[in-house]
């Protein structure tokens, strides 16, 4: 097993405080709604907190049913969190597991610059490129932009 590490930034006009609510809060109830041509539906355990299991379902059409994330943990005051991609979506046969370190954090002028720390876990001797994890992050990038844009269409919603 190797480990490849991987940092990616990207930036929103929508506020930090909102981004973090839509994205971890309150994932289940946005997520569906805001990108509905990806994600049908999220199920949180009973007690949502550090070790939960999320599970997150797939419209039919795309390439995975379903992903399943084990949350690790999240800081409401410093909108950040953490989570391990364990189980369907692009792990595949290649990798064991993606560990996520995500933050969002202020930008000068207003909005959002969202920092992504990245650990891919592959399997045996399999080295995941630069190339493969830019496709699994612009995979996701659908979602992420569908969110941002439910966010800003809705001035209310994650406040």
């Amino acid at each position: 097993m190797g480990v490849v590490s991987y940092n990616y930034e990207s930036t929103s006009p929508v506020a930090p405080a909102r981004l973090f609510k839509a994205f971890v809060l309150e994932s289940d109830k946005v997520w569906p709604i805001a990108a509905p041509h990806a994600i049908k539906s999220i199920e949180v355990g009973a007690n949502p907190g550090p070790g939960i299991i999320v599970k997150i379902n797939f419209v039919e059409g795309l390439p995975f049913q379903y992903m399943k994330h084990q949350i690790g943990g999240h800081d409401e005051n410093k909108f950040s969190y953490s989570y391990s991609l364990i189980e369907g979506g692009p792990l595949g046969d290649k990798l064991e597991k993606i560990n996520y370190e995500n933050k969002f954090e202020a930008a000068v002028g207003g909005g959002t610059v969202c920092k992504s720390s990245m650990k891919f876990y592959t399997v045996g001797d399999y080295v995941i490129t630069e190339d493969e994890i830019k496709a699994l992050i612009k995979g996701s990038e659908g979602v992420y932009k569908a969110i941002e844009a439910y966010l800003l269409a809705n001035p209310d919603a994650c406040n």
